[in-house]
């Protein structure tokens, strides 16, 4: 579990606490996760994440204590597969997951659009507080996004917003940077054009994840010539473009996930702190700038 503030739409910081559960594997093969090793062999047990998940609550009280926060509005539950697979997720397991969550004025899972049925509407119904459903458009390049393997479209995912919305519940939009088979010199100008496409989705907020290798066949496709790894240079600017497509408005919170951020490369170690720092920045100002160093002329 994590405890942060987190940046809302409206500039507002909300106490928020991320729990990590474990359970069955994606059926969805995408060529950039590596996921699934988060994950087990077989369906996830009925009542294994309703006792992870309170085991991990046991612990909040001392977290948020160490992060000098009185209270946490915000839970999210990341299974590193998609909440509404009932391999993933059983049945029986909604309501006393809904149940644990009941002190919280927002929850937060993840799901595959396609995967958007009937029961995020009976698990919102079951909440107390709103629910949020974070769903990877991570592309908006149509031919990219066929090719890495999500077996995704723009118009399902499209779909999957819409019914979110008449659903009342919130949407959150996962954004690659450094996606593969889109050109470097491309990949700014797709980062702002799948910010948009998520605004326009309706989306209440998008995380941009640099895409990282090490799944095997991330290095393939690098062989290929079809992938390369982000840096932060590139990070920083499709951050600063992405807050600059937000404020165009409609505004949804555009912010990067920094998790693993020291994995993502920098080409420069004379800027590599400066361009951390400036990501930080951004994230907690939505104020686009931009680093500037002399010694790799970026």
């Amino acid at each position: 579990m994590t405890v942060e503030l987190e940046r809302g739409p409206g500039g507002d910081f909300t106490p928020s606490a991320t729990v990590f559960l474990t359970g069955a594997e994606c059926p969805f093969t995408c060529v950039f996760c590596d996921l699934w090793r988060y994950t087990i062999d077989g369906p996830t047990p009925a009542g294994a994440l309703p006792e992870q998940l309170r085991a991990a609550l046991e612990q909040l009280p001392g977290l948020l204590r160490e992060a000098g926060l009185d209270r946490c509005d915000q839970l999210k539950l990341y299974n590193a597969s998609n909440f509404f697979d009932r391999r993933a997720v059983p049945e029986e397991d909604l309501e006393p997951i809904a149940r644990l969550a009941g002190g919280f004025r927002r929850v937060v899972v993840e799901c595959h659009p396609r995967l958007v049925d009937d029961r995020v509407r009976r698990f919102a119904e079951l909440l107390r507080g709103r629910l949020e459903v974070a769903m990877g458009l991570e592309t908006a390049h149509p031919e990219a996004l066929s090719r890495l393997g999500k077996q995704l479209t723009l118009e399902q995912f499209d779909r999957a917003a819409e019914r979110l919305r008449a659903d009342g519940v919130d949407l959150r939009v996962f954004v690659l940077v450094g996606v593969p088979f889109v050109p470097a010199e491309e990949q700014t100008r797709w980062v702002a054009e799948s910010v948009r496409h998520a605004a326009r989705a309706g989306a209440r907020s998008v995380a941009l994840i640099p895409v990282r290798g090490g799944n095997g066949e991330l290095e393939r496709l690098r062989g290929l010539g079809l992938f390369e790894p982000p840096d932060l240079g590139l990070l920083e600017e499709c951050l600063a473009g992405g807050l600059r497509v937000a404020a165009a408005g409609p505004a949804p919170t555009v912010q990067v996930d920094l998790w693993d951020l020291d994995q993502v490369a920098s080409g420069c170690d004379a800027c590599r702190d400066d361009r951390v720092a400036a990501i930080r920045e951004m994230n907690r100002t939505a104020a686009p700038r931009r680093t500037m160093c002399d010694d790799c002329g970026s």
